[in-house]
């Protein structure tokens, strides 16, 4: 029933996205979920013992968060179709790169802030190079965060699989970095979320290479994946790298400080240009038409 319902919730999500008019009146989940998130960490992350206090802390929203969906899931088919839609963001991630080539069409300035809306590095310098490698990363790195991930532990545990999914994104997004602040108090969510994505981003990146007709590649991706700081992000990245002819990851630059990172497909053209961005979206929209086809399937079988 779940990969049934997932399908539907896909599409409706691919038409709608996150309708402005909806979420200026009320409070996105997400954003519900990061004030969660939020009020565990201004209360608990100071001290001693901060990793056992983040442990705990992700551990009472994980819990929480299947109990609703738990609760929520007594609504029946409809119910489950509608959260599942909301919290699936293949539209808005589309949106949300699409503005960036938009930007840069305009200006380089214009470029750097629709980035900046979308990643945690330091766009100031950017050049359009480096803009539209950026995007494309970031692009590629949330079509397995928030698209194939959710629906992935929708499909098998439904509603409450959902829902630790996205407290356990959603608190790693704000808790988990490697910073003063939050590397003990952030270890559980990092730590979480990165067995939640293993799965998720090996097939986001396995339907990448199908789309792209470069499944040939694959060991060259399961190599240059294995480089990246993150054990998941580097698989679709490798992939959609592959996929376009060109290489991403190299140095940038993050809260100031300028650190270097392996290149993925390393010998793929490094320029970069606005039109490259189009390419980009193409590939995601390959690879998220080609796993309905195969949820699809699945419930048809």
């Amino acid at each position: 029933m779940y990969a049934e319902l997932l399908v539907i919730a896909l599409i409706l999500d691919a038409i709608l996205g996150e309708p402005k008019w909806l979420w200026s009146r009320f409070p996105h989940p997400v954003a519900l979920m990061g004030k969660a998130v939020t009020f565990f960490e201004n209360r608990t992350n100071h001290n001693k013992h901060r990793k056992q206090k983040g442990t705990i802390a992700m551990g009472l929203l994980a819990i929480g968060a299947m109990l609703i969906g738990y609760g929520l899931s007594f609504g029946g088919p409809i119910v489950e179709l509608i959260v599942a839609a909301i919290l699936l963001a293949h539209k808005s991630l589309i949106d949300h790169v699409k503005a960036v080539a938009l930007g840069l069409n305009s200006s380089l300035t214009e470029g750097r802030q629709a980035l900046a809306m979308i990643v945690s590095r330091d766009t100031s310098d950017m050049t359009e190079s480096d803009i539209v490698r950026s995007a494309i990363e970031s692009g590629s790195e949330n079509l397995s965060d928030g698209v194939i991930a959710p629906a992935l532990w929708f499909m098998i545990f439904g509603l409450p699989g959902l829902l630790l999914y996205k407290i356990t994104n959603t608190a790693d997004s704000i808790v988990g970095y490697k910073t003063d602040r939050f590397i003990d108090y952030g270890w559980a969510a990092a730590r979480l979320d990165d067995v939640l994505n293993w799965v998720p981003a090996r097939i986001t990146a396995i339907l990448l290479m199908l789309g792209g007709w470069v499944l040939l590649h694959f060991n060259a991706i399961q190599k240059d994946a294995a480089t990246h700081k993150s054990p998941n992000a580097g698989w679709p990245e490798a992939a959609i790298a592959y996929d376009l002819g060109i290489s991403l990851g190299g140095p940038r630059s993050y809260h100031g400080r300028q650190q270097d990172f392996p290149w993925l497909n390393p010998q793929g053209r490094k320029p970069l240009i606005t039109g490259d961005i189009s390419l980009a979206l193409k590939s995601m929209w390959r690879a998220w038409f080609l796993f309905v086809i195969g949820i699809a399937l699945l419930s048809a079988g």
